[in-house]
């Protein structure tokens, strides 16, 4: 690069290093999608399919938010039976996890609806003389199977997160007269917890994705509306595309969100 006076000032590499790291597949698909919104909003059947969608990603967002937030409880608790000394409790979580593991999510979804649900509200009918109208919300049946299954794979998550502290921390909260569940609430479980954060933010998008499994029980959420319109105007393509289009601008946003929390809990190393 020349500055006029036949010197030559050498472009920094940082340039090109900043470009290098730039992620071309994010502007790809910012393009994708931005052809894609234009279409729909400049043609009237496509904004039609969108505004019908939109109907169902609210219940879709609520029930991912509702069902990972118990499963990450649940996920939590039988991590801590995994990683227990107590052998009834660790066999217990074991059973659980190898169990939800080793059965489809869809299969877990059913069961929670004609079972679980079922089940549950008879015996408290019997119990309080009542009758319990959510028994026939496929909606709650959905959030239980899905709180249910996510629940072994983030216990899993947790536990990951507990054996890469190293044993020496543990043993130092010992000795300072920290009893056990002490060491593991202050010292081990927070340190933990920052490590397992990127892959927690993964499942959430998972979850968020299989909640289209819930058009199985009837749920009304994005994949049961575009089913519907689908059937309902036979324009297969534009309504589909119209549902991709939904799951990707929600799952896109939450993996710029997670790659954030990636790059924070590294120490902005990335």
């Amino acid at each position: 690069m020349s500055t006029g006076t036949g010197d030559l000032v050498p472009i920094s590499p940082r340039r090109f290093g900043t470009l290098s790291r730039f992620p071309a597949w994010l502007l790809i698909l910012l393009l994708i999608g931005v052809f894609v919104l234009y279409s729909m909003l400049s043609s009237e059947r496509y904004s039609a399919t969108l505004r019908f969608l939109l109907l169902g990603v609210q219940l879709t967002v609520v029930v991912a938010v509702v069902s990972y937030a118990i499963a990450l409880v649940l996920g939590l608790i039988i991590a801590l039976g995994r990683v227990s000394r107590n052998p009834l409790l660790q066999n217990a979580a074991t059973l659980y996890v190898e169990f939800m593991r080793g059965v489809p999510l869809i299969v877990i979804l059913l069961y929670a609806q004609f079972v679980v649900i079922p089940g549950l509200s008879n015996s408290l009918d019997e119990l309080l003389g009542t009758r319990f109208l959510w028994q026939r919300n496929a909606a709650i049946a959905g959030t239980v199977g899905l709180a249910l299954g996510y629940a072994a794979y983030l216990a899993e998550v947790y536990r990951a997160g507990i054996e890469s502290i190293e044993r020496g921390q543990m043993e130092a909260g010992r000795s300072l007269g920290m009893s056990y569940r002490q060491t593991m609430r202050y010292i081990i479980l927070p340190q933990a917890l920052r490590r397992v954060l990127p892959p927690l933010g993964n499942d959430f998008i998972a979850i968020l994705k299989d909640t289209s499994l819930l058009t199985v029980i009837s749920v009304p959420e994005l994949t049961y509306y575009a089913k519907q319109e689908a059937s309902r105007t036979f324009e297969n393509f534009r309504t589909y595309n119209t549902a991709a289009f939904l799951y990707l601008t929600m799952t896109l946003l939450l993996s710029l969100g997670v790659r954030y929390i990636e790059r924070r809990s590294s120490g902005g190393r990335r």
